[in-house]
């Protein structure tokens, strides 16, 4: 056992967020000590590669490649685990968890794909997995679903839970800059990966949702089942569009109930300008959580990057240390022995819907396209075209944004199998909801 006043912990993974980690406790050792009543040391540190530089001090930590160095110090009862992926992970704190040690973790990937699995477990084994870094980066939104808003049956979420995405569509619309050009500058300035793919096809914003869903509505709902589609065929022209018309276009993340049903889903959607959501810019999140009792809370700030993850991250330490993450850990295992929600069947969902198409410019094109989407039940709300240059051969390409009163998703999928036919069409089309 550890001398009284000490309390030694590990860390596996010493990248972004493992560096992050190490400076605070470092550089805020005196506040850490005041706020649990003990020194925390870090004996044991574990990398993939030690002879990697670190902009951290690292000599006072015995530095391998093996997580056996961890698993033998009995000293060590908690473990902050910072290494992305799935399999290698799920099977380290599995180990972690029969050793007798609590986890903090910050990877969603993991948690929604084996989250149950390793709840199962360190309840089982009395232990503790911590992971408010996981959602929202520095966001506190866990401890505020799983203690904050015990009072409340909770209604809705409607979050911006990916920065990369949402400094993409910021930066396309304030500096008028095309996407692909914007997503080499997030690249380059470390919000996005040199494989954007997790980031702008939803995946990452669905993963995180589904673990909010899981704690919120007491619902574990697959990751495949949850309505997803990515900002790559946004251009600045929607973006501009959208903004005439009075809104924003966000990667949105929403579950909400409907009917008693659950809607879940990840879209890029029209928002109006004047929303606390809409003027989230940048690399920030934002979520609104409506409870029954208190009524719409909103958080926003940082989602990801270094310091504000590994801020969430020390926080749930520092809860490991005094006890809380037990109190949030037993709270957020009762949440989940509620009844499962149905899921609201995604063709009955309803929305008005924002319709972006470039299309040959000739006469009766619009008609066409009126007539599909009248045969199929979808009113027409309004009608801009661009204006083009006379072309007398037809040759000419027009640029046509309908808005739609709402209509169920099921009707509009049959209207987009049938316009996918229609010989008018010039290059890709783009279909949004706007939120009511």
């Amino acid at each position: 056992m550890h001398p009284a006043g000490i309390f030694p912990i590990g860390l596996v993974g010493c990248g972004t967020v493992g560096t992050g980690v190490v400076r605070i406790l470092q550089d805020s050792a005196d506040l850490l000590t005041a706020q649990t009543g003990c020194t925390i040391t870090l004996p044991q540190v574990v990398v993939r590669d030690p002879t990697r530089p670190r902009d951290v001090d690292l000599s006072h930590s015995s530095v391998s490649t093996s997580l056996d160095a961890i698993l033998a110090d009995n000293s060590i009862r908690a473990v902050v685990h910072v290494v992305g992926g799935t399999a290698g992970p799920r099977n380290d704190i599995i180990r972690l968890l029969q050793s007798g040690k609590d986890v903090i973790t910050a990877n969603k990937a993991l948690l929604c794909a084996h989250g149950d699995e390793l709840f199962s477990l360190a309840q089982s084994l009395g232990r503790t997995i911590s992971f408010e870094a996981a959602v929202a980066g520095g966001i506190p939104v866990i401890s505020t679903v799983c203690t904050a808003l015990t009072a409340n049956r909770i209604v809705s979420i409607e979050a911006i839970l990916n920065g990369t995405s949402n400094f993409i569509l910021t930066r396309m619309l304030d500096r008028r800059q095309v996407y692909h050009d914007v997503l080499q500058e997030a690249q380059q300035l470390g919000y996005a990966e040199a494989d954007p793919a997790m980031d702008v096809d939803g995946s990452d914003a669905a993963q995180k949702l589904a673990i909010l869903t899981r704690l919120a509505f007491g619902t574990v709902v697959p990751f495949d089942r949850i309505a997803r589609q990515g900002i790559q065929n946004i251009d600045l022209q929607d973006l501009l569009a959208a903004a005439d018309l009075g809104y924003r276009i966000k990667l949105l993340a929403v579950a909400r109930l409907n009917s008693a049903r659950l809607e879940l889903s990840v879209q890029p959607t029209l928002v109006r300008a004047d929303r606390s959501i809409a003027m989230t810019s940048g690399a920030h999140n934002f979520l609104a959580i409506e409870g029954d009792a208190v009524g719409v809370l909103k958080l926003a700030g940082a989602g990801a990057g270094r310091m504000p993850t590994a801020s969430a991250v020390v926080a749930d330490l520092v809860d490991c240390i005094t006890g809380r993450a037990a109190c949030t850990f037993n709270a957020l295992l009762r949440l989940q022995q509620r009844n499962p929600l149905p899921l609201h069947p995604t063709a009955d969902i309803a929305r008005r819907q924002y319709l972006r198409f470039n299309v040959a410019d000739r006469p009766h094109v619009l008609a066409d396209l009126a007539h599909v989407l009248g045969r199929h039940g979808i009113s027409i709300s309004s009608v801009r075209q661009d204006e083009t240059e006379d072309s007398a051969d037809g040759t000419g390409v027009a640029r046509l944004v309908i808005l739609t009163h709402r209509a169920s998703e099921g009707r509009l999928q049959a209207a987009d199998n049938e316009i996918d036919c229609l010989d008018s069409l010039r290059g890709p089309r783009i279909r949004m909801p706007i939120a009511d």
